[in-house]
C-alpha cells in the first residue's frame, strides 16, 4: 500500500480486514498531511443528500456509481461514528465532526489500523518503475530499499499541495509504463481576475449571497476576493466550466428579481447618489459596491443598464490559480486503463485509488467521500484478487 491519505488508509483497513498482511508506505514523515490541512477549516466529511443528487456532483458518474453506492454519505457518517467521532449536519447538508478538526479522527483511525496489524512505514517514497511483480522500490533516509508485496495499491494523490506530499511525481512512471493518463489541471481552485488598484482595499473580504453564472451553469453562495482573483465554494462548484470560459456573470442580489430591482431604481430619489442607493436600498456592502463599479465601467445611467450591472455583471477571467494552490486536481489515470475493480489492465496486481484516478468533484464532502470509497473498493478488490490467484 503506497500513500497514507484517506484513500490509502481505507484501502489498508479493508485489505487487513480481509486477512491480508498490510504495510502502508508513506513518503512524508507523518500520515494524512493533506487530510489534516483540510481539517483546519472544519473537515467536511460528506454531504447528507440522497444518492441521486450526490452522484451528480462527479464528472465520472458511471465508473464511480457502483463504488459510491456501496460507500456513500451514510456510510461515511457510520465510519466516523465507529471511530468514536460524533458528527453534525449543517444547514447546507454538509457533515462535519463535532470536534471540527481532523486530528481526533485520524488518531483513532491510526489506532484501529495498528490493531488490525497494519504497519506504517514513514519516509518511504515509491520511486518506480511501475512493474507487475512482487518487488517494489522505495527511497528512504537510509537509501533505497526493496519491499516484497504480492499486490500493490497506489493511492498517491493528485498534483496539488506538493509540500504535503501530493506532487504528482508518480505520473512519470505511469507514462514510462504506457499507462494512459489525462493531464493534471487545477480543480477546486480560485480563478484569476486582473483587478484595478481600486480593489486593493477589499482583498480578503468575502462576498456572501452571490450567484455566479457561466455557460448555462449557476452557483449560489459566497466567495472571497484575493489579490489573484476570486476563491471559495461558489467558485469551486463551477470549476470545470470556469476553466474553459473567459467570462462569467455575477448577480449581486439573487434574492431580488430583475423586475423588483427595476422598480427600486425607478423610485430612487433624484438626490440619492448611486453608491448611497446601493448601500441603503439594495443593501450592498462596501465590497459588493466596489465590485459593481469595478466590473461595469462606465456605469450606465439608464435603468436597464443599472439592473444589468447589478444582476448580470461581466466577470473577465484569466485562468485558474497555480495548481499548487488547488484543493484538488482533475486528471490522472484514466478509467480506460483500469478494470472495474480499479486494477491496472496492463499490470496485474496493481490497483489505484483516490485522487490519482481521473475524476473531479467540488468541495462540500464529495472529495473525501470518493477517496474513502475508492480506497475501500481497491482494498477489497486486492484481497479478492489474491484469493482468486491463490486458487489457480
Amino acid at each position: 500500500m503506497v500513500g497514507a491519505g484517506p484513500a490509502g488508509m481505507m484501502a489498508a483497513e479493508h485489505a487487513a480486514l480481509a486477512g491480508l498482511k498490510v504495510a502502508i508506505a508513506e513518503a512524508m514523515p507523518s500520515p494524512a498531511r493533506k487530510f489534516l490541512m483540510a481539517g483546519k477549516s472544519g473537515l467536511n466529511l460528506t454531504k447528507d443528500e440522497d444518492m441521486a443528487a450526490f452522484i451528480k456532483n462527479y464528472d465520472a458518474i458511471e465508473p464511480l456509481r457502483p463504488i459510491i453506492t456501496e460507500f456513500g454519505p451514510t456510510d461515511v457518517i457510520d465510519f466516523a461514528h465507529r471511530l468514536g467521532q460524533e458528527v453534525f449536519t449543517g444547514s447546507t447538508g454538509r457533515v462535519f465532526p463535532k470536534a471540527m478538526k481532523a486530528s481526533p479522527l485520524l488518531r483513532a483511525w491510526l489506532v484501529r489500523l495498528e490493531n488490525l496489524g497494519v504497519t506504517l512505514l514513514r519516509r518511504h517514497q515509491w520511486v518506480g518503475p511501475l512493474v507487475a511483480g512482487e518487488t517494489h522500490s522505495f527511497e528512504t533516509p537510509s537509501g533505497e530499499v526493496q519491499i516484497q508485496a504480492k499486490v500493490l495499491i497506489l493511492a498517491m494523490g493528485g498534483a496539488s499541495w506538493a509540500r504535503l506530499g501530493s506532487d504528482g511525481a508518480w505520473s512519470k512512471h505511469f507514462t514510462q509504463a504506457g499507462v494512459v493518463q489525462s493531464e493534471f489541471v487545477a480543480a477546486n481552485v480560485g480563478m484569476q481576475v486582473a483587478w484595478s488598484e481600486h480593489m486593493n482595499l477589499h482583498f480578503g473580504k468575502p462576498l456572501k449571497n452571490i450567484k455566479i453564472s457561466v455557460a448555462g451553469a449557476q452557483s449560489r453562495g459566497e466567495f472571497v476576493i484575493s489579490q489573484l482573483g476570486i476563491e471559495g465554494g461558489a467558485v469551486y462548484a463551477l470549476g470545470r466550466m470556469l476553466r474553459i470560459n473567459a467570462f462569467a456573470k455575477l448577480d449581486f442580489v439573487p434574492q431580488i428579481s430583475a423586475s423588483d430591482l427595476y422598480k427600486m431604481i425607478l423610485s430612487r430619489k433624484p438626490k440619492d447618489s448611486l453608491s448611497n442607493f446601493l448601500r441603503k436600498s439594495v443593501k450592498l456592502d462596501a465590497t459588493k459596491r466596489a465590485l459593481v463599479f469595478e466590473l461595469t465601467q462606465p456605469m450606465p445611467r439608464d435603468i436597464n443598464g443599472l439592473v444589468a450591472a447589478i444582476k448580470n455583471a461581466p466577470l473577465p477571467l484569466t485562468g485558474p490559480y497555480p495548481m499548487d494552490q488547488a484543493i484538488s486536481t482533475a486528471g490522472g489515470v484514466m478509467w480506460d486503463a483500469l478494470t472495474p475493480e480499479l486494477m491496472l489492465k496492463s499490470h496485474a496486481g496493481i490497483f489505484c485509488a483516490g485522487e490519482m484516478i481521473d475524476w473531479e468533484a467540488p468541495t462540500g464532502g464529495y472529495l473525501i467521500t470518493a477517496c474513502l470509497a475508492t480506497g475501500r473498493w481497491a482494498g477489497r478488490a486486492a484481497a479478492n484478487y489474491l484469493s482468486a490467484t491463490a486458487r489457480l
